[in-house]
């Protein structure tokens, strides 16, 4: 058992049976009471960001978590494969696992995937990929404004919103957070 002097950003802490990693903390000493450790917390799993207070010196539980560098290989089913970089081990995860990463993976792809007790907790993406426009309606002779946009399939099969000059077969910077198309690629 750890005590809340090892808390740190990026520590992973059971609570409750779930995974919770630290996003921020503080330790307070306020001028009269006792000292406390201020929180930022997102569950590992869900997303879900709370904010939780410990006093000083509290017990709490540090989990292992290994990050570890995988090879997208391709889709088996409703499983997607991956080979480990360093022992060329492969592991299969659901899809609900992968979840919205699978919009943005190509075969070959570099990918980060953390792991407590050899269980796949999830996937890192780079911040952005690019992809493909597999197709988009064609553009009008004078649509070069930025105002205006119009749906663009990818290559993974996800729709974006694209600007109205780009055409068929014109790779994109797609932000891998939030879907958005981020520019041209050259």
């Amino acid at each position: 058992m750890a005590s809340t002097a090892d808390i740190k950003n990026g520590v992973v802490l059971s609570i409750d049976g779930q995974l919770w990693s630290v996003i921020e903390f503080q330790h307070v000493k306020p001028g009269k009471g006792g000292a406390f450790v201020r929180t930022k917390l997102k569950n590992v799993v869900s997303g879900k960001v709370v904010d939780r207070t410990y006093n000083a010196g509290a017990k709490i539980e540090i989990e292992n978590v290994d990050r570890r560098d995988y090879t997208y290989l391709y889709t088996d089913g409703d499983g997607f494969v991956f080979m480990d970089q360093t022992d060329f081990d492969q592991i299969t995860l659901p899809a609900a696992t992968v979840g919205d990463a699978k919009n943005f993976l190509l075969e070959n792809q570099q990918v980060t995937i953390a792991l407590n007790n050899g269980n796949p907790l999830y996937i890192d993406l780079p911040a952005s990929v690019i992809l493909e426009v597999t197709y988009t309606e064609p553009g009008l002779q004078g649509d070069r404004s930025s105002a205006g946009t119009k749906p663009a399939t990818l290559e993974t099969g996800y729709e974006i919103q694209v600007p109205l000059f780009l055409e068929t077969g014109t790779k994109v910077k797609v932000d891998t957070r939030t879907g958005e198309y981020l520019g041209r690629e050259k």
